[in-house]
């Protein structure tokens, strides 16, 4: 259980004992629990969702949208930000690529994609209706299914950071963790699948973008990888 709780704690701004996370080997298993995480996030979404079913769409998008970034603490959205001004102030450099990264401010292509990603969300749940709730959980279980699976198959290239801890994971919890997530988009039929072929894409495309720059992973690609699945499913099932 301490596992969980050392997911819950990171993935979320909900308390969690602070004796958890003391364990390292808690750390490396957080990893496959991260899914579950997801599907909390996504049932609490749902929740505020059903509460807001009668208020008009751009307000119920608008204020699921703060929702969701005060729950997750903008973690996500933080390695988005840094993501994309390493990708292009880069220029296709690993080293200056990687520097850009630990840079704690935001130049322009940071903010740029951090608000076309809250845009995105923000107008994909306005047309989904006033019950969006199968989006929310597909796009936070699937995003959070990605994180396990980056961690999972990609070298991390630093040498210290949040990561380091991810990488003696227990592959086989994490690999039934995966499977978990894909087969709990069976019951939702077509938009089941649409949003697990969404995540799959986003995954292998960002992944191997990831591999020829960098050569592996970061905690920042990884952030990045979270949201751009979340917008490509939320968005994919708003044009289903």
């Amino acid at each position: 259980m301490r596992a969980l709780l050392v997911a819950i704690g990171f993935l979320t701004r909900l308390p969690v004992p602070g004796y958890a996370y003391d364990d390292a080997h808690a750390k490396a298993a957080s990893l496959a629990w991260y899914p579950l995480v997801g599907a909390l996030v996504g049932l609490l979404l749902g929740v505020l969702a059903w509460l807001l079913r009668d208020a008009s769409a751009m307000l119920s998008a608008a204020l699921l949208v703060t929702a969701w970034v005060a729950l997750t603490g903008a973690l996500h959205l933080d390695g988005l930000a840094d993501s994309a001004d390493a990708w292009i102030g880069g220029m296709g450099d690993r080293e200056k690529t990687l520097a850009i990264m630990k840079d704690p401010r935001s130049g322009p292509a940071g903010v740029v994609a951090l608000v076309l990603g809250l845009l995105l969300k923000f107008a994909a749940l306005a047309s989904l209706g006033p019950a969006p709730w199968a989006a929310l959980l597909l796009a936070s279980v699937l995003s959070r299914a990605g994180l396990t699976a980056l961690f999972l198959t990609t070298p991390y290239v630093r040498t210290a950071g949040l990561g380091t801890a991810l990488v003696d994971a227990p592959r086989q919890a994490c690999v039934i963790a995966l499977l978990a997530s894909a087969a709990m988009c069976v019951p939702f039929g077509g938009r089941g699948l649409l949003a697990l072929v969404m995540a799959a894409a986003v995954f292998g495309l960002w992944r191997r973008a990831c591999m020829i720059r960098l050569g592996g992973c970061t905690g920042d690609t990884a952030g990045a990888l979270a949201e751009m699945v979340e917008v490509a499913v939320l968005v994919g099932l708003a044009l289903r």
